[in-house]
């Protein structure tokens, strides 16, 4: 079953997929990092991230590209942070075009999804800001875009996190083990 949980920076999306796999009843659960270390600046988010997920139960394990090759145990539950990161790392690749990180993303998808009880996918919403970008980023944005769309094809659940509050478009984080409060719920 796969989740999709995406909004925009420091929105809470990460700590609402975190509770929702944590909800997952009886796997390992894997948090699949996607950041690439280059530079002071990734190294420090790493860390703090890093601190972040102590203590709360996942193994990490290190994806920044080719999904399909991740060492997983059939049946756990993985949280994946982020398919903007992933994306980036696939198209930004020496080589790369838009279609083969697409198809490179959804091999990734295809395995997640048959390998493992409960994927949590975060995903980004970066599209809104009516700017017009340069070549390379226009690519960057669409790829991000089709792999977010077939991310919420393929989910059971999709939430939108808007200042740490879930607008749920589709399924229920019930379907994950977790519930939500009145006050924790917004309607779209």
């Amino acid at each position: 079953m796969i989740a999709l949980v995406f909004g925009g920076s420091a929105c809470g999306k990460s700590a609402f997929a975190e509770r929702l796999l944590s909800a997952c009843p009886g796997a390992p659960r894997y948090y699949a990092a996607c950041m690439e270390p280059y530079g002071e600046e990734a190294e420090e988010r790493i860390r703090r991230h890093r601190a972040l997920r102590a203590g709360k139960g996942f193994l990490t394990v290190e994806a920044q590209r080719n999904l399909s090759a991740l060492s997983l145990p059939a049946g756990c539950a993985v949280l994946l942070e982020c398919l903007g990161t992933l994306t980036a790392n696939e198209i930004f690749s020496p080589g790369a075009s838009e279609e083969s990180a697409l198809r490179a993303i959804r091999s990734g998808l295809d395995f997640l999804e048959e390998r493992c009880a409960s994927v949590v996918l975060v995903g980004n919403d970066v599209f809104a800001d009516g700017v017009s970008y340069e070549e390379g980023t226009a690519a960057y944005l669409r790829v991000l875009a089709a792999v977010q769309r077939e991310a919420a094809r393929r989910a059971a659940l999709v939430a939108e996190i808007v200042c740490g509050l879930p607008i749920i478009h589709k399924g229920s984080p019930e379907l994950f083990g977790a519930s939500l409060s009145g006050k924790e719920r917004l309607s779209p």
